[in-house]
C-alpha cells in the first residue's frame, strides 16, 4: 500500500459527486421531450433502494480505474481524448453500475429468492413497498442504468456508449450476475467443490465488480496490456469480496452488517466457510488481495493508489 494516500478523503470527494448525480437522475421529473415522468410511487421505491446507503464500492472502482488510466490532467494517457467527455462517461458509468447493483439487491431480497427483510440497516424494498412495487422498482432501476449510459446530448461519444453498455450487460446478464444467482438458487442444500463455488461467485458477485473496473478503464483509452492487468485485478477483488462476505456472515452480527447475519447457514447455502473452513477462507482472501496488487504492478500504471486502497478495504473490511 502506498503511504500517504487517504482513501477516506478520496472516497468522500468522489461519493459526493455520485450521490448528487444519483439524486438528480433517479427522479420523477418529466424528461425533456416527453409529456410525463415516472409514477411518483414507483420512483419513491427506486430512490429508497438506491439512495443513502451501501458502500458504493462499484462506483468507486469505476472512478478509480478511470483515474488510473488518465494522466494527472484527466486526459486518457497518451491519447488526445476529450477529458470532460471521459469524466462524464465515468460518472455515468459509476451511477449506472450502482443502479444495476441496487436492482439486483431488490430482487434478491424478495420472497421468491432470498426472502430477506433487512438491507443496509433498513427494511428491504418489498417489505416497505410490497412485492409488486419492489419487482417494478428493480426493473426500472435496470432500465435507467442503460439510459444513463446513452445520453442524447453527445456528452459521451457513441463508441464509448456502446462499449460501456456491452460491458455492463455482460456483467449483469446470464453469463454474469444473473447467471450466478441462478446457480446459487439451484445449489441450496447441495455439496459444492471449491471450484464449483468459485465459478458460481465469479459470476454472481465477481462479474459486476470486475465489470466496474473495466467500465472505468474504457472511459479512457488504455492499451491491451493495461486492460489485461485491470481485468485480473477486478477478477481477484470480485472473488475476494464474496469470500469476505461469507466470512462476515458467520463472524459479524446483523447490526454491524446492516443485513441479516447467519442467513446463508440457515438457508443451507454453500459458502467459502462451509467448504473451506474459516481459517482457510481468511487465508484465501489475503491470497486474492496479493493477486490483485500484483496485477496492478503488472499494469505499469503510475496512479493506482486508489485501486490498491480499495482492494485492501475489500479484504480487510468489518461489514
Amino acid at each position: 500500500m502506498s503511504t500517504g494516500f487517504d482513501l477516506d478523503a478520496w472516497s468522500h470527494a468522489r461519493l459526493h459527486e455520485v450521490e448528487q448525480a444519483l439524486d438528480a437522475w433517479v427522479t420523477a421529473e418529466v424528461p425533456q421531450g416527453l409529456d410525463h415522468g415516472a409514477p411518483a410511487e414507483l420512483v419513491d421505491a427506486m430512490r429508497y433502494a438506491v439512495l443513502d446507503g451501501g458502500k458504493r464500492l462499484r462506483p468507486l472502482l469505476v472512478l478509480a480505474a478511470h483515474e488510473a488510466v488518465c494522466d494527472p490532467t484527466g486526459h486518457p494517457a497518451g491519447h488526445p481524448v476529450d477529458a470532460a467527455g471521459a469524466s462524464q462517461a465515468a460518472l455515468r458509468a459509476a451511477c449506472a453500475v450502482e443502479l444495476i447493483h441496487a436492482y439486483s439487491l431488490v430482487h434478491d431480497d424478495m420472497p421468491c429468492m432470498d426472502n430477506d427483510v433487512l438491507r443496509r440497516g433498513k427494511p428491504t424494498v418489498h417489505v416497505q413497498f410490497g412485492q409488486a412495487s419492489a419487482l417494478l422498482a428493480g426493473d426500472a432501476l435496470q432500465a435507467l442504468a442503460f439510459e444513463l449510459l446513452t445520453p442524447t446530448d453527445r456528452c459521451v461519444p457513441a463508441a464509448t456508449q456502446a462499449r460501456l453498455c456491452g460491458l455492463l450487460a455482460r456483467a449483469a446478464g446470464s453469463a454474469g450476475m444473473a447467471g450466478g444467482q441462478a446457480i446459487d438458487l439451484a445449489s441450496v442444500g447441495l455439496p459444492l467443490s471449491e471450484r464449483q463455488l468459485r465459478e458460481m461467485h465469479e459470476l454472481k458477485t465477481g462479474a459486476l465488480l470486475q465489470g466496474s473496473v473495466m467500465m472505468g478503464a474504457h472511459c479512457g483509452a488504455p492499451d491491451a496490456r493495461v486492460l489485461t492487468a485491470l481485468a485480473a485485478y477486478g477478477g481477484a477483488i470480485g472473488l475476494a469480496f464474496q469470500v469476505v462476505d461469507d466470512i462476515l456472515d458467520v463472524t459479524a452480527d446483523s447490526g454491524t452488517l446492516g443485513k441479516t447475519a447467519g442467513k446463508d447457514a440457515q438457508a443451507n447455502k454453500p459458502t467459502y466457510v462451509s467448504v473451506l473452513g474459516l481459517p482457510a477462507s481468511q487465508a484465501y482472501a489475503q491470497q486474492l488481495l496479493a493477486q490483485a496488487l500484483g496485477a496492478l504492478e503488472r499494469s505499469g500504471l503510475p496512479q493506482t493508489d486508489a485501486l490498491r486502497a480499495l482492494a485492501d478495504m475489500v479484504v480487510n473490511r468489518v461489514s
